[in-house]
C-alpha cells in the first residue's frame, strides 16, 4: 500500500478534479507485476493502468489500491469491470468511496467472489494526496491548506515590511513542491501590494514546473498594472483570478464552481485571521525559522478568538526538519474547533 500510495504522489497536482490514486498489482506468487496511477482527467484510472502493466500475470493475482475502485462510468468505463476482467482473486483497499455515484465497487467484487478488504493504511493514506479530494467529496468544498513562515517569536515580517527571506531555502523548496499540487494559491490584496508575489511553482533553478495552479487575489483593491500577477510572462498565461470580496465562504464558493479542489492560502495574517475564524483552514503548514525579528506583523490576524476558551487547538499529524528551519504540519483538532477524522 505504501508502494501504490507513493505512486499517487508522484500524480498529485495533475488529476483534478479526479482524485490521485495509485494501484499496485501483485501475480499470484506475490511479485509486483503493475503498478499505476490516476492519468490526468480522460486518462485511464490507475487500477486500468497497473492492470495494463501487468497483462495476463494478473489473473490470480493482487491489487492493491489507495481507493476503493470505481463502479461507474464517466469518461472512463469502471474500474471493477477491469479488475473482474482480469482475473484479479484479492483486493485491498485502503479508504471507500465517499462519492455514491461511484461506490460500491468493494460490494460488487465480493458478490463476485473476489476476496477484499477495506482499511489498509486508511489514516497514512487519507492524510496523502487523497486528503484534498475526499475532504471536498465529503464536504462540498474545496480542502485548504494555511501556509506560513514565521520566526520564533511569530513575525512574518520586519517592522519595515520586508519579509524575504525568514526561512532558508530548503524550506522553500518545499513549499514549490507543495505549490505545484495544488490546484489554487490564494493571496490578498495587501500581500500583492505589499510583497509583489507571483504565487508560481518554480523549481530550484528558478524555471517553472509543468503544473501552474490558478492564481487567486482576494479582496477590492486593484492590482497595479506593474504587479508580477498582472503579467503574463510570470507563468507564461494571465491566468489569475481577482475576487473581489473578503469573505472565505464566497472565495471557496467560486472556487468550488470551478471544480477546485486543493487551495493553498498564502495571504497574510488578515486574510489568514478570516479563514480561520470562519472555520475554513483544514490544514496548518507552519515553517518555523530559528530566528527573531521582536517586531513586525505577526503570524495570524483576527481569527475571532475573545477568550481563551475560544483558542483553536490544533492536533499535530508530523514535525520535521526543512534545512535550518522546523515544518510543523497540523490540523483543527476534533471537537468543536475542528474535524474529528483526518480531512
Amino acid at each position: 500500500m505504501r508502494r501504490a500510495l507513493a505512486v499517487s504522489a508522484e500524480v498529485h497536482g495533475t488529476t483534478s478534479p479526479n482524485p490521485a490514486v495509485g494501484c499496485v498489482v501483485l501475480d499470484r506468487d506475490g511479485v509486483v507485476v503493475g503498478t499505476g496511477a490516476t492519468a490526468p482527467p480522460g486518462g485511464p484510472h490507475a487500477e486500468r493502468a497497473a492492470l495494463a502493466q501487468a497483462g495476463d500475470r494478473a489473473a490470480g493475482g493482487t491489487a492493491v489500491v489507495t481507493l476503493e475502485p470505481c463502479n461507474h462510468t464517466g469518461r472512463t468505463p469502471p474500474c471493477v469491470d477491469g479488475l473482474l476482467e482480469a482475473g484479479i482473486a484479492r483486493v485491498h483497499a485502503a479508504v471507500a468511496d465517499p462519492n455514491p455515484v461511484a461506490a460500491g465497487g468493494l460490494d460488487r467484487l465480493r458478490a463476485a467472489g473476489v476476496d477484499v478488504t477495506l482499511g489498509t493504511l486508511a489514516d497514512e493514506v487519507a492524510l496523502g494526496p487523497l486528503r484534498g479530494w475526499l475532504h471536498r467529496t465529503r464536504t462540498g468544498r474545496p480542502h485548504v491548506t494555511w501556509k506560513v513562515a514565521t520566526t520564533l517569536d511569530g513575525r512574518v515580517a520586519a517592522a519595515d515590511g520586508t519579509s524575504r527571506w525568514i526561512t532558508g531555502p530548503a524550506a522553500r523548496g518545499t513549499v514549490h513542491d507543495l505549490r505545484r499540487r495544488m490546484d489554487a494559491i490564494v493571496a490578498g490584496t495587501g500581500t500583492v501590494l505589499t510583497d509583489d508575489p507571483a504565487l508560481t511553482a518554480r523549481r530550484p533553478d528558478g524555471t517553472l514546473f509543468d503544473h501552474q495552479p490558478l492564481r487567486v487575489v482576494v479582496g477590492h483593491r486593484d492590482v497595479p498594472p506593474g504587479a508580477r500577477l498582472a503579467r503574463t510572462d510570470e507563468a507564461g498565461t494571465a491566468d489569475v483570478l481577482h475576487l473581489r470580496t473578503r469573505d472565505p465562504g464566497e472565495v471557496l464558493a467560486e472556487l468550488s464552481h470551478r471544480t477546485v479542489v486543493d487551495v493553498l492560502l498564502e495571504g497574510g495574517p488578515t486574510l489568514a485571521g478570516a479563514f480561520v475564524a470562519a472555520g475554513l483552514v483544514d490544514r496548518v503548514l507552519v515553517h518555523l525559522a530559528p530566528a527573531l525579528l521582536g517586531a513586525g506583523p505577526h503570524a495570524l490576524g483576527d481569527a475571532g478568538v475573545v477568550t481563551i476558551a475560544d483558542i483553536v487547538r490544533l492536533h499535530v499529524d508530523e514535525i520535521h526538519r526543512a534545512g535550518d528551519d522546523v515544518v510543523i504540519d497540523a490540523r483543527p483538532a476534533p471537537g468543536p474547533t475542528g474535524p474529528d477524522v483526518p480531512q
